[in-house]
């Protein structure tokens, strides 16, 4: 959840490690820090707050300092202050780290080392590291790291500096970690958008992986297997690992006029579905390269977490009525923990925008350990995930940088979409062309729907007081319903559920009131005189009605308070359209409110620690 930046090299290293820690800030941002060395002392500067308060306390006049460490924090252990920001220092001030991830035994670690007589300044679990790191120092900044990893229980992306050593160790287990090569300079980040102002040439570090990391050069080590005396291990060899070239534009990640990069995003959404099908339809046929063999698969589970479970709530239905097979949807967090059952012939699905995700990554692990047949739907190239799975779907959405997940949202419907057309072809199951047509026109229509963001955007003051939302839908429109009140606790902080429309007599009616406002997403299809019918329930009880539908008639008009009119669109792709409006009225009224919509409070963009 935190983020990570490191700089050696021969320029100034503050201002470098300032702006990585600007391009990572989304990771993170209760509190911010940073320590530079000078090869005889480390200077070091905290602040609680977002980056732009730490800025302002540095002092700009040590240009000598060219090795330098940053963090910027999501709280997990001790609260957003000073005194628990990173980095953290050894007894000695001679020892920095910087970590994203929990350390679970901590506690234990800190006990044994306050018996050794350690003096621990702060509340957090990542401090226990420092004074690790100082416990078996001796000269020797790398093993010394070598000897505290296999100590630390849980998950950890670490960068590490010790005021004599010029060179910073790197760490990863259960956290992201990517090394970046530049000329006579390198750097270590939690995220690739971090190092594009400075290289392209990235180095992805793996699981139980260690980097020494020097001003021109830099050299990887698996650090699994048993340790010698000395620190190393038999298996700390060095390893030859592939330079990755990256070929984002930096204007992707930047906000491009937009007043917020949630906006952007959404309005990137017709060119990013357009990337999410190029290539992959050709001909009436789906072109996928997968090692899966459709024909054997007997059940599919999708596992994920957040907005990245609604996607796969939706890819139940589409993959089903599809392919005939069996699908279940699992959250992430929670399926290692019930010891599924996995049988020959399961497919597990694991769905991420980032591919970071630590309990997706966790119940793909259970997955793979059982024996099941795995495919990643991520968005970044060369996350963990991709790397992990036997085959991926790229989903081309470019950078999200935004907390609140949009266009990997849609384009992950679009990738569920596709993937089930492939093994419908594949088992030699006709496909319905017009289907497919339809797909090629949808980024047209998704330009439809955004071009009444103003008639929205209207909407949205008249709901800024609101305390209370409820979403409403049927069928596949029931995951829109879910993501749409989603999207509105996440950035506006108005409590807001998704229901099921027919559950609503189930318990949810009883909250209707005139205050309540009530959001169905109500399309002309098979289903709509029976949302028609709820909507008749809700406004008994003055309930206030936004209506998301296809085709206006009397009856709608007459029941709803506002209607937002979208494309008529198939069964399988009206999702998609369907939530474009719900993404856009949160954002509206979280912006009327003055939130920072980029940060909202207590979330992180990837969630990289269970």
């Amino acid at each position: 959840m935190c983020g990570i930046f490191g700089y050696i090299g021969n320029k100034d290293a503050i201002p470098l490690l300032i702006g990585g820690l600007k391009k990572l800030e989304y990771r993170g941002y209760d509190s911010a820090g940073v320590c530079v060395s000078d090869g005889e002392n480390l200077v070091v500067f905290k602040r609680k707050g977002k980056v732009a308060e730490l800025e302002k306390a540095v002092q700009t006049n040590l240009g000598g300092m060219r090795l330098g460490i940053a963090h910027t924090r999501w709280a997990t252990h001790g609260e957003p202050n000073e005194i628990n920001s990173h980095p953290h220092l050894d007894c000695r001030g001679e020892i920095a780290v910087v970590h994203n991830g929990i350390i679970e035994n901590y506690q234990a670690l800190k006990e044994l080392l306050q018996k050794e007589g350690h003096k621990f300044a702060s509340q957090t679990d990542s401090e226990a590291i420092a004074h690790l790191v100082e416990k078996f120092y001796d000269g020797d900044l790398e093993k010394a790291v070598a000897k505290t990893l296999p100590l630390l229980k849980g998950a950890y992306g670490l960068a590490i500096i010790h005021k004599k050593e010029n060179k910073i160790i790197a760490a990863r287990y259960g956290s992201p970690l990517v090394i970046g090569a530049g000329k006579k300079e390198m750097f270590v980040s939690s995220d690739v958008s971090a190092l594009l102002n400075h290289t392209r040439q990235i180095v992805y570090l793996d699981e139980n992986e260690l980097a020494v990391v020097a001003g021109d050069n830099y050299a990887i080590k698996n650090i699994n297997g048993p340790l010698r005396p000395d620190g190393s291990s038999e298996a700390s060899k060095k390893l030859d690992k592939k330079i990755n070239k990256i070929n984002w534009d930096l204007e992707e990640i930047e906000k491009g006029g937009f007043k917020h990069f949630m906006l952007k995003e959404i309005f990137q959404q017709p060119e990013a579905v357009g990337n999410a099908l190029r290539g992959r339809i050709k001909k009436n046929k789906i072109k996928l390269t997968l090692k899966i063999k459709p024909e054997k698969i007997k059940r599919i589970i999708l596992t994920a977490c957040g907005t990245s479970w609604h996607s796969a709530l939706m890819g139940k239905f589409i993959l089903e009525q599809q392919t005939g097979i069996p699908a279940e949807v699992d959250y992430a967090s929670e399926f290692r923990y019930r010891s599924p059952i996995i049988k020959k012939g399961d497919l597990v699905v694991a769905i991420s925008q980032s591919g970071e995700t630590a309990d997706t990554l966790a119940a793909l692990g259970e997955a793979k350990s059982k024996g099941a047949e795995t495919l990643g739907i991520v968005n970044v190239v060369g996350s963990t995930i991709a790397r992990a799975v036997d085959s991926g779907i790229y989903l081309h959405a470019g950078p999200e940088i935004g907390v609140a997940s949009t266009k990997a949202f849609t384009c992950q419907i679009v990738a569920l979409l596709t993937l089930a057309l492939y093994i419908r072809q594949e088992k030699k199951m006709p496909l319905d062309k017009k289907l497919l047509a339809e797909l090629g026109s949808l980024p047209d229509k998704i330009k439809e729907v955004l071009s009444q963001a103003d008639k929205i955007k209207k909407i949205a003051p008249k709901f800024k007081d609101s305390k209370n939302f409820l979403y409403l839908g049927r069928g596949m429109n029931f995951p829109v319903a879910l993501e749409g009140a989603l999207k509105l606790k996440e950035i506006s902080y108005i409590h807001a559920e998704g229901y099921p429309a027919a559950e609503m007599k189930h318990g949810p009616i009883a909250l209707v009131d005139e205050n309540m406002p009530v959001v169905f997403i109500s399309p002309k299809d098979k289903t709509y005189d029976k949302i028609l019918s709820n909507m008749e329930e809700i406004k008994a009880r003055k309930g206030i009605i936004i209506a998301i539908t296809n085709e206006k008639d009397r009856r709608i008009e007459n029941l709803s308070d506002f209607i937002i009119q979208v494309p008529k669109a198939s069964d399988f792709l009206a999702p998609i359209i369907n939530v474009i409006p719900l993404q856009l009225l949160a954002y509206y009224i979280a912006d009327c409110k003055g939130i920072d919509l980029d940060k909202p409070r207590n979330l992180a963009k990837s969630v990289t620690v269970e």
